[in-house]
């Protein structure tokens, strides 16, 4: 489980191959479980209709941080304070039915209430309106995305992006690399990339490196791509670990004057599939 003091509760990445990211959203909060809470204090707060409390009380029962995790618990503090208007409430919860945690499972309902969070502007919540349209998760059923649903999709990341946020940022920046939903357009994929990387999203670091490995946006540098999945890979990345591994043995193979055979590696190493997923978060 992860925290962060971001704006928000859940993420996105995607595969050069399958083009998105099947895997739910991993966990953000926009406000970190405090550590040493009085818990009968903020339970008393919360059944008195207070939604800060609420929301946190959510996030107890979800992390499990006060010695019992709960999905179901968390669902009914996270829908009090979302009923209310509470917008990192209505994220969460939206998570919660994404990921059928305490709830039944329903995109119709994770969708529901991403959007409520969204059009208030919350972050997280923007960019996951993004991951449910370029999954084809905006529906009852999941389906194959439409290129309507990529545009769509791009809208809400680019809201997200302008605010600095990192998740937002790298798909967006994926999307201009893959051309899915915008034209593509490298640059201005390695300009959204640049800004995730620096707001510390280990997938742009990878995908940085990725680009830097097959000169995509950039010049082809392997000492640069070396760096950049390193980043990624102290940051949590296991795609950037693997792919460093790939690099490595590209590399070797060019010291030993066998160049040729080395670009031709790098083209069809492990099937084009070295990238990451689209994140939600």
């Amino acid at each position: 489980m992860r925290f962060s003091v971001v704006s928000g509760a859940a993420v996105l990445f995607l595969s050069m191959q399958c083009m998105v990211g099947q895997s739910p959203p991993s966990e953000l909060f926009d406000i970190p479980v405090r550590a040493g809470h009085d818990f009968p204090r903020l339970l008393q707060k919360a059944n008195d209709g207070n939604a800060e409390a609420q929301f946190q009380l959510g996030l107890v029962y979800e992390t499990g941080s006060d010695g019992g995790q709960d999905y179901a618990e968390a669902a009914q503090w996270y829908r009090k304070a979302a009923d209310a208007g509470y917008p990192g409430a209505q994220n969460n919860l939206g998570g919660l039915y994404l990921r059928g945690l305490g709830v039944e499972q329903s995109n119709a309902e994770a969708m529901k209430w991403y959007l409520r969070a969204a059009t208030q502007g919350h972050r997280a919540a923007e960019n996951n309106v993004g991951y449910m349209y370029a999954t084809g998760r905006d529906g009852v059923r999941p389906r194959e995305a439409t290129l309507a649903d990529q545009v769509e999709a791009v809208k809400w990341y680019r809201r997200a992006a302008k605010t600095g946020y990192p998740a937002a940022e790298f798909n967006l920046g994926f999307a201009y690399f893959r051309g899915v939903g915008v034209s593509k357009d490298l640059a201005e994929a390695i300009r959204w990339l640049f800004k995730a990387a620096g707001h510390g999203s280990a997938a742009a670091e990878n995908l940085i490196g990725f680009a830097y490995e097959r000169g995509l946006g950039v010049r082809q540098d392997y000492n640069a791509a070396s760096s950049w999945y390193r980043r990624a890979v102290a940051n949590g990345s296991a795609e950037a670990r693997n792919n460093l591994i790939s690099l490595d043995a590209i590399t070797h193979k060019s010291t030993q004057r066998d160049a040729p055979i080395a670009k031709k590696s790098l083209v069809n190493s492990n099937g084009g599939n070295r990238i990451a997923n689209l994140i939600p978060q």
